[in-house]
């Protein structure tokens, strides 16, 4: 049976009150949660945590995001990604353990979505390609927070896309009446995202759908579904989704942009396989 929406999306805005969550996560929700909350609270925050400090480090100094020169200081850091960008990444960074437990893979897809997200960011001339790996790395959110908030219930999910052949997304709504777009789009509105951010998280896989950011949700889903064509982690099923013709017509990619995209993907997902916290 389906629950009720109005029900279920107040349940997961009591997402800080589940005991499971990680404790570095309860701690993120009063920094994320504030609209006000400026890069030096961020930088402070992030400094008095020493795991949360190394985390930072590794990822802007690794392949993932391929600076040319290596960043020492939580500071400088912040300033070349924005304040966006770095709400997004410390989330992410955040819920790594819970991605890992949600499914095993799942942190790895989103990871190769968010390097794939930011290479046709980069093709398209996109302003902010920063804010679209965000978008990326985070489009999954939806799954981790109802498998946090509904242990049993996605159990069921998991259980119903093995039996019936299903994309997830099916079995989220024969179990939910909603999809993890759905629920991460609430959770990322409850946090106080930017819109651009909302909507690539909510239309991903209805790319049409978007209003705001048209472009950065079409690479977005195109990012998704590259990465899981490529085999780079697990998204909870076994399908390839057909890709939107509306939002391949918008992104308008020729044979040559494909074929220089791949390699780049090939190269960067290559390099990230490496990518943990695991072994700190």
């Amino acid at each position: 049976m389906k629950f009720d929406i109005k029900t279920l999306q107040a349940e997961i805005g009591k997402i800080d009150t589940i005991p499971t969550i990680p404790a570095i996560f309860k701690k993120m929700l009063a920094i994320l949660e504030n609209p006000k909350t400026s890069l030096s609270e961020i930088s402070n925050f992030i400094s008095n945590d020493p795991v949360l400090t190394s985390r930072v480090l590794k990822m802007v100094n690794s392949a993932v995001y391929g600076f040319p020169c290596r960043i020492s200081s939580i500071n400088q850091a912040l300033l070349l990604l924005g304040l966006n960008a770095v709400r997004g990444l410390l989330l992410g960074i955040s819920v790594f353990e819970a991605m890992q437990k949600t499914m095993l893979g799942l942190w790895d897809h989103a990871l190769g979505t968010a390097i794939a997200g930011r290479i046709f960011a980069t093709k398209k001339n996109l302003a902010e390609p920063d804010d679209v790996f965000v978008a990326a790395l985070l489009h999954d959110i939806g799954k981790v927070i109802l498998s946090l908030k509904f242990p049993a219930d996605y159990q069921n999910v998991i259980q119903k896309v093995k039996e019936e052949n299903l994309f997830i997304f099916e079995a989220e709504i024969e179990i939910f009446g909603i999809t993890h777009a759905d629920a991460g789009a609430w959770i990322a509105q409850k946090w106080n995202f930017p819109r651009n951010l909302i909507e690539a998280i909510e239309y991903h896989h209805r790319p049409e759908l978007s209003k705001n950011v048209p472009m950065n949700t079409a690479v977005v889903h195109l990012a998704d579904i590259f990465t899981r064509a490529r085999g780079h982690g697990f998204t909870g099923d076994n399908f390839i989704p057909a890709i939107n013709l509306h939002a391949w017509d918008r992104l308008n990619f020729s044979e040559s942009d494909i074929r220089e995209i791949f390699v780049q993907m090939e190269d960067s997902l290559q390099a990230s396989e490496s990518f943990s916290f695991s072994d700190e």
